[in-house]
């Protein structure tokens, strides 16, 4: 009788060695950058998109990009004046936290400041995301929509109804406000009338130099967004009508896989 494939066994010390010599790999990495770059940069990815990261690594591909694995990064730094690789490095793994990462370059730190300050690129907000202004839809028809979709637009909360077979706003509403935390609902629904809130961009926040030196940068400037906005549905193609939210789960991004 043949062997049944649920009974086939899985070793775990394997499992545990590549790990183990993933991120002795990623350590050696760092290292070698600490000794091939200029200068070290931390940064802070925001509205954290994996195309644009990409895009972002191709343009720089003269430098070197870690994200995703803070302890291991903080690690390879070291997270002490006695175990750091480099003179006051520990002092940079300090601030390894949340959507942080790190860029090797031999680019100035002007050259840097200046691309990622103007580097933003606009999407739709996801379900989780913080409303960034207020969004009202106008009262009145809404004939970019087909007849078909006002039961879901209705399920999604808007009084809508259908007026010799134009979906019709009856009242002025108002999607969210500046600082809500958006619903599923509410990142659908400014999805469906084409309105991009999110702000795909990364933040420079501080520099360590050859020297040992450790600089932090505060109050990069921001772009001014008006605080409360008011649309109407925009003409758009049979995939963006669709409201499933395929695209609303964010995929992690492991370290530098690219590179690697």
């Amino acid at each position: 009788m043949p062997k049944s494939k649920r009974d086939k066994k899985i070793s775990l010390t394997q499992t545990k060695r590549k790990g183990l010599e993933l991120k002795q790999r990623l350590i050696d990495d760092i290292r070698e950058c600490a000794n091939k770059y200029k200068r070290i940069f931390l940064f802070s990815v925001h509205n954290m998109r994996n195309m644009q990261l990409k895009d972002v690594r191709q343009e720089w591909n003269h430098s070197r990009f870690f994200f995703g694995k803070n302890k291991v990064m903080a690690l390879a730094l070291g997270r002490t004046a006695e175990d750091e690789y480099k003179e006051d490095l520990h002092k940079l793994s300090k601030h390894l936290r949340g959507q942080t990462g790190l860029l090797f370059t031999n680019k100035t730190k002007d050259d840097v400041l200046k691309f990622f300050d103007d580097y933003r690129i606009k999407d739709y907000a996801r379900s989780g995301n913080q409303a960034t202004q207020t969004v009202v839809i106008e009262t009145g028809p809404i004939p970019e929509f087909s007849h078909s979709m006002e039961p879901q637009l209705r399920k999604l909360g808007l009084p809508t109804t259908l007026n010799k077979g134009v979906i019709t706003l009856l009242r002025e509403y108002q999607v969210c406000e500046k600082d809500d935390t958006l619903t599923p609902e509410q990142a659908r629904i400014l999805k469906l009338f084409g309105h991009q809130m999110a702000d795909f961009h990364i933040s420079v926040e501080g520099m360590y130099t050859p020297e040992g030196e450790l600089e932090l940068f505060n109050d990069r400037p921001e772009p001014i967004v008006p605080p409360k906005i008011q649309i109407k549905a925009k003409l758009q193609d049979e995939d963006s009508m669709k409201i499933e939210d395929d695209d609303d789960v964010e995929e992690s991004i492991d370290e530098d896989e690219d590179d690697t």
